[in-house]
């Protein structure tokens, strides 16, 4: 079992959360009240929907590790799933998504962001400073 399907399964498990087809097209997803929050599209990338604020507040410790990849303007974070250690760090960011939409919820008229998955290019976090 590959690690993304691991923590597929883990997180299923979640009262908050249930399995549901991806708005992107790719893969598989898991949705909260509010929405899609995990994008699950291959067998080591993850999208998870963590909220602009979230991505701000806590933007230095996301870009310490390369797993997490950012995408300038996106709602979204990218996770490279290679090791252990890496479901561990996704399974932490998802709780911090679900508390980051309970605490500030996306009004329902403002669109919900595309995923990572359709952008044209996800940046590694030494290319964010750049530009």
């Amino acid at each position: 079992m590959t690690l993304a399907a691991r923590a597929l399964v883990q997180l299923a498990t979640w009262p908050d959360l249930a399995e549901a087809e991806p708005r992107c097209g790719t893969g598989q997803a898991l949705r909260a009240a509010h929405g899609e929050i995990v994008h699950f599209h291959s067998d080591d990338h993850v999208d998870l929907y963590l909220t602009a604020r979230a991505i701000r507040r806590f933007e230095e410790h996301l870009t310490a590790t390369t797993t997490v990849q950012l995408v300038p303007g996106s709602q979204w974070v990218t996770l490279r799933l290679d090791v252990t250690a890496d479901v561990d760090l996704l399974m932490t960011l998802v709780s911090l998504a679900l508390q980051a939409h309970q605490a500030w919820p996306v009004p329902a008229d403002v669109p919900r962001a595309e995923c990572n998955d359709h952008r044209d290019a996800i940046h590694p976090r030494e290319n964010l400073s750049e530009g």
